[in-house]
């Protein structure tokens, strides 16, 4: 099982748009270990976003992410790395398929509803940012043996 990190960030947490990443989530067999909402203050942003630090967006994005309240998640199942970037989608919402969070609801780059780890590495650097190891919950869905053989 992997665990990735996941965020709703502010534009999905104004437009009420919690409930339906949530659901998209759990639909499709996965479990969410930890979530908690929080406001980011301006070091963990520079944190979370230090791979574009230098990058002409790189100030927008502290200013954009750190403008409002986010939902962070610790989301585990097989290969939930892969199938968290299915469900979302494209970075950019004009590239991303319908039926994607990011095809559904996002039209601009700058405001694509949700964050989430792209690799191993950065699952476990972005999920050591946001969460503590108390802050994990273990439990089991009744469906799973449905799900996984």
């Amino acid at each position: 099982m992997e665990t990735t990190f996941l965020m709703v960030k502010p534009d999905g947490v104004h437009r009420g748009l919690i409930g339906k990443v949530v659901s998209r989530i759990e639909e499709r067999g996965l479990r969410i270990v930890a979530m908690k909402m929080m406001k980011i203050d301006r070091e963990t942003a520079e944190e979370h976003y230090a791979e574009h630090e230098g990058k002409d967006f790189y100030e927008p994005l502290l200013e954009y992410i750190t403008s409002g309240p986010v939902v962070a998640m610790a989301v585990r199942g097989n290969s939930a790395i892969s199938l968290i970037r299915d469900i979302v989608g494209e970075t950019d919402p004009q590239d991303a398929s319908p039926g994607t969070i990011r095809g559904d609801f996002g039209i601009d780059i700058g405001r694509n509803i949700v964050h989430a780890a792209d690799s191993e590495e950065s699952a476990e650097r972005e999920l050591n940012i946001f969460f503590k190891s108390q802050d994990y919950q273990e439990y089991s869905r009744v469906e799973e043996n449905w799900i996984y053989e």
